[in-house]
């Protein structure tokens, strides 16, 4: 039996089925976590049954079906809490933009919502709704929430949709949401387990009119390695991303973002955290104002385009007081004299540790898949040899394990 295969065997998942197209999925799912040897029990919310049946549902879990939150037989026995216990794993799929937003309002108005509120154990969701619903800035903030409460999650993905629009919003694949539920029972005897860790990553855009911003080379790849590689150790972990083209690593919270402004709010929101990487490449300006509609060519020439300092994410959180995470990374992406631009950097700040990179053009670093870093502390600077993006991360989060010393914090 393979090693994945034994990380599920004996496992016990109760399942949430939301309303919508996407529930359909959810019965190959069932399929597939009992082939790995997972126990399944469901939930069947009054919406999700419009799109699949409860006998469907009972005939592949093998179990009995529950819906009904005042059922005299199941409350009699605290049904909701019995369910939310016994599990090892609380997953969602679909989790619709109605369920998260009950979620994230504490709502226990139905049999699922209270077996969620009731839970003491991890909570995994596989969102699943309309592109315009999942960029709505409601679901961003109700996201941001169940992020800060702990709760995973997995996609959405780019897709076709049944609306028959496109974009972010399909529900994760089976092998997705299956790996996503597998690195949740794995991280529960990791390093960092018990750990939450926040990470930024990518490039923020700055806008000047609705077409036009201003903007860098970030990839996002190098802090999405940093995050998967967390959360392989077992940390709950924040991630914070400005726009990128990669899909969101499976079994963490993603908090998409775009500007810079918008970052710092999401980590704040994020707190408390025991560790911070910030990894992003934020921009150290924005445009005074944005125009409201495309700026044309007038034949007079180029207007002046007015600068304002953007938050300065890291030294926020260097100097956040109660709310300072145990390790502030930060990162430096210079393309010359790079140690000590990068030392100064780390005194000027007041975070702990600075991972400094060369970014020269003839690099290949930015937005590349290699990487060559010097990690500078007050002990002095270490260097490590060129290797790829995702070596560097494991490498970084193995340090990062060492200087929390395990155990449980502010997860």
């Amino acid at each position: 039996m393979s090693d994945r295969a034994d990380r599920l065997a004996g496992a016990r998942v109760l399942l949430i089925v939301g309303g919508g197209i996407a529930a359909y999925k959810t019965l190959d799912l069932v399929r597939r976590l009992r082939e790995r040897g997972a126990g399944v029990r469901a939930i069947l919310t009054r919406a999700g049954a419009e799109f699949v049946t409860p006998l469907s549902l009972a005939a592949l879990t093998g179990d009995k079906v529950y819906q009904d939150l005042f059922s005299l037989t199941d409350e009699a026995e605290m049904g909701h809490i019995e369910l939310s216990r016994s599990a090892d794993v609380l997953l969602v799929a679909p989790a619709t933009a109605d369920l998260m937003a009950k979620m994230a309002g504490g709502q226990a108005n139905d049999l699922a919502t209270t077996a969620l509120l009731a839970t003491d154990k991890p909570v995994l969701i596989a969102p699943a709704m309309n592109v315009r619903m999942w960029e709505h800035p409601a679901t961003q903030r109700n996201l941001a929430t169940l992020a800060a409460d702990g709760v995973r999650v997995v996609g959405p993905n780019d897709g076709d949709m049944a609306c028959g629009e496109f974009g972010p919003g399909r529900m994760a694949e089976v092998p997705e949401i299956l790996a996503a539920v597998e690195d949740m029972l794995r991280q529960r005897s990791g390093p960092l387990s018990g750990r939450h860790v926040l990470v930024t990553a990518g490039p923020t855009h700055e806008p000047i009119d609705p077409v036009r911003y201003l903007a860098n080379r970030s990839s996002g790849r190098q802090g999405y390695a940093i995050a998967a590689a967390l959360a392989a150790l077992g940390a709950r972990v924040t991630l914070v991303s400005g726009p990128t083209a990669l899909p969101s690593p499976p079994g963490l919270a993603t908090v998409r973002v775009e500007t810079a402004r918008q970052m710092m709010t999401a980590v704040e929101q994020a707190l408390p955290a025991d560790a911070a990487v910030c990894c992003a490449a934020v921009a150290d300006w924005r445009p005074e104002t944005v125009a409201e509609n495309k700026t044309k060519k007038d034949g007079k020439g180029p207007q002046p385009l007015k600068l304002v300092e953007n938050p300065d994410i890291l030294a926020s959180l260097s100097a956040a007081g109660d709310l300072r995470p145990a390790l502030v990374v930060g990162f430096a992406a210079e393309t010359e004299t790079v140690a000590a631009h990068a030392k100064a950097k780390l005194a000027r700040k007041g975070c702990d540790w600075i991972v400094a990179n060369d970014v020269s053009p003839a690099t290949g670093i930015m937005g590349g898949t290699e990487n060559a870093v010097q990690i500078i502390t007050a002990n002095g600077i270490e260097s490590w040899e060129r290797m790829g993006k995702d070596a560097v991360a494991r490498r970084l989060a193995d340090r990062i394990a060492a200087a929390l010393g395990g155990g449980s914090g502010a997860a």
